[in-house]
């Protein structure tokens, strides 16, 4: 019962896919994405958290089927964190800075779920789309949402996002529940106060479901910009003339 699990850490030294969905096309559950484990930082990080370390779990799909395409071969150390869905904003970001350097160790630290995620929508747009959600159109709902949240992540207007199931537009038919927009919040956390989320992605599916990515901290802007020219090399044509250098 996601509602009601508690928050701790998953300190395996090997992490098995865990496929706790259903009502989708069985060809997903045939992925596989088995991840080693790093016990040790496992048990500093609970140390610095106060949170339990235990072995068992495996990795929820929200955590690999991101990494599937981050880390296509599986051979990064992986530790879950899971999270208690009656945490607060505030609280989740309070935890998150007290993961603040860990980039310095090269400890990447990854938030997994959907700018907006009403289920019920989704599936009642899926009739009218085709099986990747391709050719519905976006809920002006959904818009507004995406929007006010990429506009106060811009602005580090920290109270407003803490409170944002008050303050953005539609955040009850987006979110009828949080843990999918939780996890950002510990991120943030963990990118520091000083440094605005920056929005580096953005897109939706199935008319509701907002796949914006967000990167946090001081290397930010530095992965906004590697992004960007990614996407202008993409768009160059093959043929095209190199630039005299």
């Amino acid at each position: 019962d996601e509602t009601a699990r508690a928050a701790l850490l998953l300190g395996a030294p090997r992490h098995e896919a865990v496929y706790d969905f259903g009502g989708f096309p069985p060809a997903l559950s045939a992925l596989r994405y088995d991840a080693p484990g790093d016990p040790a930082l496992a048990e500093r990080l609970g140390q610095t958290l106060a949170l339990p370390v235990v072995e068992h779990g495996g990795l929820d799909h929200g955590i690999w089927t991101a990494l599937r395409y981050l880390i296509p071969a599986a051979d990064v150390p992986v530790i879950p964190l899971t999270l208690t869905p009656h945490a607060s904003p505030a609280q989740l970001m309070a935890l998150g800075e007290q993961l603040q350097g860990l980039g310095a160790d090269g400890v990447l630290v990854l938030g997994t779920g959907s700018i907006t995620h009403n289920l019920r929508l989704l599936m009642r747009s899926a009739v009218t789309g085709t099986a990747a959600g391709d050719g519905v159109p976006e809920m002006p709902e959904s818009a507004a949402f995406r929007r006010w949240f990429a506009e106060r992540s811009a602005a580090r207007d920290w109270p407003a996002l803490a409170a944002y199931r008050a303050q953005a537009p539609h955040a009850t038919l987006m979110h009828p529940t949080d843990e999918h927009l939780l996890p950002w919040y510990v991120a943030a956390g963990a990118g520091g106060r000083d440094h605005a989320p920056l929005r580096i992605h953005e897109g939706v599916t199935f008319g509701c479901l907002g796949m914006d990515a967000y990167a946090f901290g001081p290397q930010a802007g530095a992965l906004q910009d590697a992004l960007a020219h990614a996407d202008a090399r993409a768009d160059t044509p093959a043929d095209a003339p190199a630039a005299a250098s």
